[in-house]
């Protein structure tokens, strides 16, 4: 393609674009066209006063580009503007009738929900904003064809800097947005079924937690070991509904409609088991959610800036540069069908160390300083405080809806 700004032809297929004392030039060209002039980029065939196929076809010699997938690789394409999907009248219907949905269920449950709420910085619209009792205002995004990873992000940071937690509806397991940002998946449904209220199953994206102990007679796999072995630790993972034990019952839209909206169904980011950049990110109940940070020993905060994955590192070919125009030529297009994304395995979980025996413990020799620092923890007064029957940990052992076990602990004896 041809650089307008500063003249010079740009090659794709090289790390540095062929033109290595300008360092800058990648970040340049692949910012937004709405924060650039859109006529930066030309296609190198229309600057050479040779034959535009897009332009004879009616549309822009003018040129952005995206990230393509071919073999494996991710290579820099360049596309001719505009490249943005034209929902077809089905896509249309689907999203107005889902939209429709989700205003008239939260109506339902008295809930406040209004439709395209722009932002205050009017830089994106949410299809609609539910918001809670509370306060708490959740972002629907339905989102029925392909939107880049940046996009998706991109939305997703705007709304929670508004206050909006964002939820993206998705109908295609390959959809780019999954784990990028809180999602759900439902089925591909004919309009008219979504607006006369047929079952709308949650698929995708919500989740439940399981622990257990990792024995014999244990009807789960261990965790670490690669056979049937059993290592006799705590683990614990997340399932879909079907794959929990005992299976659970189907979430449905109208359930994520309300418990989203009311707290009792929060996003949670879980990283994935030896690579930190990637993870999955889940609607799950609030319990399961307060458990999970229980045995992680922290909260789990939703990332705040993209990961990278190992498909997403751009390639680059490091080949002559092609001065001929291939708009319209699916051969060229760079776009290998994408992968799977919405996958039902276990999340990879975490495996607590193996619960030491009851034994006794004096309480007495708990310092002021521990008890202090664990009734402020805890939210309870120091006297209410005691050690957990399985784990010896300090939790609240006494007083009004207190219990003889820790939270871990009793999800391990009740076989959850």
């Amino acid at each position: 393609m041809w650089h307008t700004g500063y003249g010079i032809e740009i090659n794709l297929s090289l790390p540095d674009l062929g033109h290595p004392g300008r360092p800058d030039l990648l970040r340049e060209i692949t910012a937004r066209v709405s924060d650039r002039d859109p006529q930066l980029l030309e296609c190198l065939a229309h600057h050479d006063g040779r034959e535009c196929l897009s332009e004879t076809g009616g549309k822009s010699p003018w040129m952005f580009i995206r990230r393509g997938r071919l073999g494996g690789r991710r290579p820099l394409v360049a596309s001719h503007l505009p490249i943005t999907h034209r929902a077809t009248p089905a896509e249309s219907a689907q999203h107005k009738a889902t939209k429709e949905r989700i205003v008239e269920t939260a109506g339902r449950y008295g809930l406040d929900a209004e439709a395209e709420i722009p932002m205050a910085n009017r830089r994106s619209v949410s299809d609609a904003v539910v918001t809670g009792p509370d306060g708490r205002r959740i972002g629907w995004e339905i989102q029925y064809h392909h939107l880049s990873p940046s996009s998706v992000h991109r939305r997703s940071a705007n709304a929670v800097e508004h206050g909006i937690t964002p939820l993206w509806v998705a109908k295609d397991r390959t959809a780019s947005l999954i784990d990028r940002a809180p999602w759900a998946r439902v089925d591909d449904m004919p309009w008219k079924d979504i607006a006369d209220g047929k079952e709308m199953v949650i698929r995708g994206g919500y989740r439940h937690l399981e622990v257990w102990k990792c024995v014999p007679s244990g009807v789960r796999h261990c965790l670490l070991s690669e056979g049937a072995g059993h290592c006799g630790a705590v683990h614990a993972d997340w399932f879909v509904p079907a794959l929990c034990l005992p299976r659970k019952k189907p979430v449905h839209i109208e359930d994520l409609v309300l418990q989203s909206a009311t707290g009792q169904s929060v996003p949670v980011y879980v990283p994935s088991r030896g690579n930190g950049r990637a993870g999955r990110h889940m609607w799950v109940s609030a319990a399961d959610r307060a458990l999970w940070e229980e045995i992680v020993g922290e909260e789990t905060p939703l990332p705040a800036a993209p990961v990278e994955e190992d498909d997403d590192v751009v390639t680059f070919a490091e080949q002559e540069i092609d001065r001929t125009c291939r708009a319209g030529d699916d051969s060229w297009s760079a776009n290998d069908a994408r992968p799977l994304r919405d996958l039902d395995q276990p999340t990879g979980g975490c495996t607590l160390p193996r619960l030491p025996p009851p034994r006794s413990c004096d309480p007495i020799r708990i310092t002021p300083v521990e008890r202090a620092a664990a009734s402020a923890a805890l939210g309870c007064p120091p006297w209410e405080l005691g050690l957990c029957d399985g784990c010896n940990q300090l939790m609240r052992r006494h007083g009004r809806n207190a219990a003889m076990y820790c939270r871990v602990c009793r999800a391990v004896l009740n076989g959850r």
